[in-house]
């Protein structure tokens, strides 16, 4: 019986022939990642197990992020005490206010992960690395602990879902409405503990800006991973990137799937989840009327330069409108200086939006633009739970950064078209 992508990627850094899935494996691991809200927990884990050192002093990645720059006391005292590790134990990754970004985007922007990786860290979207043909997925802190002490990590190989994506996208149609679009097709349990595997022509159409908001978002699928078939694009993004070996996986013929959807990417339309689930979809013309008191473009999901290329079309010449706060969060301390040689912050600042220093900020609730009671906002964010932007009695909308900006100018949840 053959393999899929994920399951070789862990086959070979199990040191193994052949991996089933439901079997558990010990696999070794490339890079072991963690942030200002997980790594403390981590770090006392680590403490307790009683080595001095961590495996490998470059395959460790902090980056405080969630609530940084520091938005309390609590929050100060937390980065405090990882950055004093980080300097005892010499780890080379991590990333302070002025050189960090939001941590999914960071690490392939600094050459960290590629091609064939097995990466853990202790949050949710870790996921995100599928993109590049890796293997990657959230875990808990103490999973993180024993990560930096061993550099390997206990698996359960997981089945999997194949997605065959064919076409090209309609205009405004990007990777976002993608993956919104599948997860209100299986739902937010749909790929339970399973890899979500994407392949298909219809790649050739997809950047890898789309491609890291679909792998960051399987998870919200109930997915262990999300992994793309690597090709000439991944590859050129590697090279550009990373100095490090890679190493490709592909699936074989025979590869076993739990279930294969066929995805026509020219019929998907622009795509808004709205409150309490990421599954809760509907396309933008069925969407009706609804008002919106905040706009958030940024996040590890559409904080890349596209993201913010697509917001300044929507935006250019035009004025947020008067009872909106528009928030916009370039995702790493790059693309925040790239966005500005661009112009694209005269026109967001023109237009009547805020721009931010590279942090999750509002996407958990944690800081710059926490939501009150009985408010709605429209963020490029991947989820949209209750309270997840701030009073429990508020609402999250999520949608694209050209469906974002163009509701910031509209008041209410609209495309770019409607603006014309």
């Amino acid at each position: 019986m053959g393999m899929t992508m994920t399951q070789k990627i862990l086959a070979d850094h199990a040191g193994l022939d052949m991996v089933l899935p439901g079997q558990l494996i010990k696999a070794k691991l490339d890079m072991v990642l963690g942030n200002d809200i997980t790594t403390p927990v981590a770090v006392k884990e680590f403490k307790k197990i009683g080595i001095e050192g961590v495996f490998d002093v470059e395959k460790i990645a902090i980056v405080p992020d969630h609530f940084t720059p520091n938005k309390d006391i609590k929050s100060a005292e937390q980065v405090k005490y990882i950055r004093q590790f980080a300097k005892d134990k010499g780890i080379v990754n991590f990333f302070e206010v002025g050189q960090m970004g939001i941590e999914h985007a960071l690490l392939p922007e600094k050459g960290l992960v590629v091609c064939g990786d097995v990466v853990i860290g202790a949050d949710s979207h870790t996921c995100t690395y599928g993109a590049l043909g890796a293997f990657s997925t959230g875990v808990g802190s103490t999973d993180m602990a024993a990560g930096m002490a061993t550099g390997e990590a206990w698996f359960k190989v997981p089945g999997a879902i194949k997605f065959i994506l064919k076409g090209k996208p309609q205009k405004w149609v990007v990777g976002k409405d993608i993956i919104l679009h599948i997860i209100g097709m299986i739902g937010v349990d749909g790929a339970l503990y399973r890899s979500m595997e994407f392949t298909g022509n219809g790649l050739s159409n997809l950047s890898m800006d789309d491609r890291f908001s679909m792998a960051n978002m399987a998870i919200e699928a109930g997915a262990k991973n999300g992994i793309f078939e690597v090709d000439d694009k991944t590859i050129e993004y590697v090279k550009e990137h990373s100095k490090r070996e890679y190493k490709v996986y592909r699936a074989d013929d025979d590869a076993q799937y739990d279930e294969v959807y066929e995805i026509d990417l020219s019929q998907i339309k622009p795509t808004v989840a709205f409150p309490h689930l990421p599954s809760n979809t509907r396309t933008i013309d069925k969407v009706g009327d609804i008002k919106i008191d905040q706009v958030v473009i940024g996040s590890c999901t559409n904080g890349r330069i596209e993201d913010l290329r697509d917001a300044a079309k929507v935006l250019k010449d035009k004025k947020v409108h008067e009872d909106v706060r528009c928030i916009i969060i370039p995702a790493t301390q790059k693309i925040w200086k790239q966005a500005m040689g661009e112009g694209l912050f005269d026109i967001f600042i023109d237009a009547g939006a805020a721009v931010s220093t590279p942090t999750c900020g509002p996407c958990l609730g944690g800081h710059m633009g926490i939501l009150a009671k009985g408010e709605r906002a429209v963020a490029t964010t991947n989820r949209n739970f209750v309270g997840r932007m701030g009073h429990p009695e508020s609402e999250v909308y999520l949608a694209s950064p050209a469906i974002a900006a163009a509701s910031a100018v509209a008041g209410k949840i609209a495309s770019p078209e409607e603006l014309e």
